[in-house]
């Protein structure tokens, strides 16, 4: 058997296995090959791996040093398919990024300061570079502290995510397309390309009203088809060709709030709706009610500017994520967003891996 040393973690909503780059095979095919195996890929529970037998728990983050002078590590995300043998390297996650600072920071590849150490994270699925505050009293890491996030019981000590350069984070735009909005099957949507890839549908075209628990939407397999046809025609139009095998764009369901927030969402991941709502797509949508016109400012255009100029709250299944948007200047594509979310260690050791999972690879 592989022994392949790795740290189990809670990061944000999500988790997975936090492994050093340098612990893994270098080929990308093999390496692939590796995750599959340790997650338990190809089987609804992965009963075989360390996958939770869910898209939030079924995540993979490989740290290594940076060799950017912008950046003090690198953060290679994979979401490895639950019930495929496949995995994805295409967008980049910010709820297992907020176990990449700690990480960093215990491994030593990142010298810790008291109290607080920011760790500086350039994510190679999309060149987008992330500063982590890390909690570090007396130059070491803690867990345990006050702060609560929805989608997680208890509380945490907060990990603070400021998102820096997240425009056209895979297409190279803002708005891909070139519109504010783009009409497909008859239905309005804004493709927005803000740390993640996104198509923006008000849930009211597709006969919702965006308040549904998401087992009630992954059971209507008709709304589930006529989604992903929405998915695949804005992914071409995108610039991202065929993207029937891909998890990007993302389809989010977006309404008006319903317990004093922002907007209310439903996002998908592509195919599964989210339990609560991804960091990545929080920046897409916050950054989008700043734009006139958008699915996402229609929504709100009617409220107060003063009420969602700074901070966006966005109601999720599982509570609320809040979004503070600091602008540079005029242009909306110099937007950097920022989030408190938590991290936990939870298991440090190594995990096993059958030794043919590489001569099979090759």
């Amino acid at each position: 058997m592989l022994t392949i040393p790795c740290v189990l973690m809670r990061g944000g909503t999500s988790k997975g296995p936090v492994i050093l780059a340098s612990d893994l095979p270098s080929e990308n095919e093999e390496r692939d090959a590796v995750l599959l195996a340790l997650m338990g890929a190809g089987h609804e529970l992965e009963i075989d791996g360390i996958g939770g037998g869910s898209p939030q728990t079924s995540k993979v983050a490989i740290v290594s040093p940076s060799d950017s002078p912008d950046a003090d590590v690198d953060y290679l995300f994979a979401q490895v398919m639950v019930n495929e043998r496949r995995v994805d390297t295409t967008p980049n996650c910010g709820n297992m990024l907020c176990a990449v600072g700690p990480f960093a920071i215990e491994k030593g590849l990142v010298k810790a300061q008291s109290p607080v150490t920011t760790v500086r994270i350039r994510n190679l699925n999309t060149g987008t570079l992330v500063d982590a505050e890390v909690q570090t009293p007396d130059y070491r890491v803690i867990y345990e502290g006050d702060t609560q996030i929805d989608g997680v019981p208890g509380v945490a000590a907060p990990v603070g995510l400021t998102f820096l350069n997240s425009a056209g984070s895979k297409t190279g735009k803002l708005l891909p397309t070139g519109s504010v909005t783009d009409v497909f099957e008859g239905i309005p949507v804004t493709c927005i390309d803000m740390a993640m890839p996104m198509v923006l549908i008000d849930a009211a075209q597709l006969g919702k009203t965006g308040g549904e628990s998401p087992t009630e939407l992954d059971a209507d397999t008709t709304f589930k088809a006529k989604l992903e046809r929405l998915r695949c025609k804005a992914g071409e139009a995108m610039g991202l060709g065929d993207v029937t095998s891909k998890v990007i764009p993302k389809p989010v369901l977006l309404s008006r709030a319903c317990n004093g927030g922002t907007l209310q969402v439903r996002y998908f991941m592509p195919h599964v709706c989210h339990k609560s709502l991804a960091i990545t797509g929080s920046i897409g949508i916050s950054t989008a009610t700043l734009i006139e016109g958008s699915v996402a400012h229609t929504l709100i255009a009617d409220r107060p500017r003063d009420l969602f100029t700074n901070i966006i709250d966005i109601e999720h299944p599982s509570g609320k994520i809040s979004v503070s948007l600091l602008r540079d200047g005029d242009k909306i594509e110099n937007t950097r967003a920022a989030v408190i979310r938590t991290s936990r260690k939870l298991f440090e050791g190594v995990v096993c891996v059958p030794e043919n999972v590489l001569s099979e690879a090759i």
